[in-house]
């Protein structure tokens, strides 16, 4: 199971203006756990203006978009030190990643950032995710970190999306100031209700720059990309374990649909397929049984396209069997024709992968 976690600034400083070590720490017992079950686990986190503000003692600073800047630039070393040290108490090693709304809307960058992030939870390595804080303008923000880690979930097809905060899950009411209301355990169907989006709060603490409305809003998006997302409270025993045993708590989006739905839906839906790949009967066949496309099984290329295009695939007669995701762009993959997959590097100089067309990026016709 790929897991992504989301821990805001309030969970991180446990309600106080300091990062919690404590807390920290046993949110990090808790995914070395389920890592050690088989499960991947990647991290979205908050905190690096926090912790840019607790390095300069809080100082009064105006609250526009350089002042913000600057202590997420103090903040966002200090944050992965912090993490370093704590995750390396398990023996286990961390990764920065930062990201702006423009490496996800781009579809070479993102296959990019989707290889590297594979790549880091295949060798058990915990992908630590921030928005890109300190070059990123309005034009290029995602804006919070909840509707980051809802696109992170959608980046590498992720099971389930846990946003941890100081809340219990959603309730019908503020529960600060109505003593009825009620925690909503699960969220179904096509649409989250109107009175759903009406009963989200602003955030309690001050310390984020996200509240209740966002991790609705990022609960839908996970959902509608066939990621189940859980909001609940991070201060909760072993909330982690708990969750991925399918214990209640919290609140619980259902996904809409499956992820292999959503990327099929990407992959037909696409406007232009200016490429086609020729293949042979061995390789029609094998994508038939549901393998992936090789190189060796590629006889020609037509079109101009770059990685990351959505190109078509047909079989020695012309009929159209398949469109997928490629991994090359047509220069390159006119160069590497029957070659087998261990002799891509030698031809290109690097490789992208083995396949041309993973089995998870291709649509059978």
């Amino acid at each position: 199971m790929r897991i992504v976690v989301k821990l805001g600034t309030s969970t991180l400083t446990n309600g106080t203006t300091r990062l919690s070590p404590p807390l920290v720490i046993d949110l990090a017992r808790q995914m070395v756990q389920l890592q050690a079950r088989g499960h991947q686990v990647l991290l979205v986190s908050s905190g690096a203006m926090a912790a840019g503000r607790e390095k300069l003692n809080f100082p009064q600073l105006p609250k526009d978009i350089p002042a913000k800047q600057m202590l997420a630039a103090i903040g966002q070393p200090r944050l992965m030190a912090f993490y370093e040290q704590i995750f390396g108490l398990y023996g286990l090693t961390v990764a920065q990643i930062l990201l702006t709304r423009s490496d996800l809307s781009h579809r070479r960058r993102y296959l990019n950032a989707r290889n590297t992030l594979v790549a880091l939870l295949q060798q058990n390595v915990i992908p630590i995710i921030n928005e890109n804080d300190t070059v990123a303008t309005e034009e290029i923000r995602v804006g919070d970190n909840d509707n980051l880690s809802a696109l992170a979930a959608n980046l590498i097809d992720a099971d389930v999306l846990i946003l941890l905060t100081d809340q219990d899950g959603l309730f019908t009411a503020d529960p600060r100031s109505n003593p009825n209301a009620e925690l909503v355990q699960t969220i179904s169907g096509d649409s989250i209700p109107e009175a759903v989006w009406q009963a989200a709060g602003g955030a309690k603490s001050g310390l984020g720059t996200g509240g209740m409305l966002t991790k609705i809003q990022a609960a839908d998006l996970a959902r509608r990309s066939g990621t189940a997302c859980i909001i609940a409270n991070g201060k909760e025993p072993d909330v982690l374990l708990r969750l991925v045993n399918d214990e209640r708590i919290g609140t619980r989006f259902e996904p809409v649909t499956d992820a292999v739905e959503a990327r099929k839906r990407y992959i037909l839906s696409a406007r232009r397929a200016p490429g086609l790949l020729s293949v042979d009967n061995g390789a029609a066949q094998a994508l038939r049984r549901g393998s992936s496309l090789l190189a060796v099984g590629v006889a020609a290329v037509s079109g101009a396209f770059r990685r990351g295009d959505v190109v078509r695939v047909a079989n020695a007669e012309g009929l159209e069997l398949a469109r997928g995701i490629s991994n090359y762009d047509s220069r390159d993959l006119a160069r590497i024709l029957r070659k087998r997959s261990d002799e891509i590097e030698s031809v290109l100089g690097y490789h992208y992968g083995d396949e041309v067309i993973h089995r998870n990026d291709l649509v059978l016709l």
